[in-house]
């Protein structure tokens, strides 16, 4: 069974390492180590986990997920979904994006989230789950970020 519910600020080193290891295959994909979610110190995670809404998912007492979302006037903006990469595919990133989605689903009009071009996998989630593309922003010359917005 698998819980969902906020991290605190002591789950700082573990959901670190679950994203660290989630992330890495975006890395290699992109050809870049040094993309943001693995660059974060545990400093920036504790005061992200203080400052923002970041829910964690637990199973057998292992932190096996986790998410944040923060509202910004009336949008819910959702980042650094992770699944740990044996739990990938089981539908945990769903009951994840759709927990966060109710936290901040009370105040929000719209949730905002973005990833990378050649997510594949990423964006067949996120349009599964009602999102659509708004715009594309090259940031690299191995890097266009696709956004994309779902109403609330």
């Amino acid at each position: 069974m698998t819980l969902i519910e906020r991290a605190r600020p002591e789950d700082a080193g573990e959901i670190l390492t679950l994203q660290r290891a989630a992330y890495v295959t975006e890395a290699q994909l992109y050809g870049d180590p040094f993309i943001a979610p693995l660059v974060e110190s545990l400093g920036q995670m504790a005061e992200t986990i203080s400052s923002a809404t970041v829910l964690k998912a637990v199973a057998g007492g292992r932190i096996v997920g986790a998410v944040r979302g923060r509202l910004t006037e009336r949008t819910g903006v959702i980042g650094r979904l992770v699944v740990a990469p044996d739990r990938q595919g089981m539908g945990l990133g769903t009951a994840l994006l759709g927990a966060v989605e109710a936290e901040l689903g009370p105040a929000a009009e719209s949730f905002d989230l973005f990833t990378g071009h050649l997510s594949e996998g990423n964006l067949r989630l996120y349009r599964r789950l009602g999102y659509r593309e708004t715009r594309r922003e090259r940031v690299h010359e191995h890097l266009t970020v696709v956004h994309l917005r779902k109403a609330a």
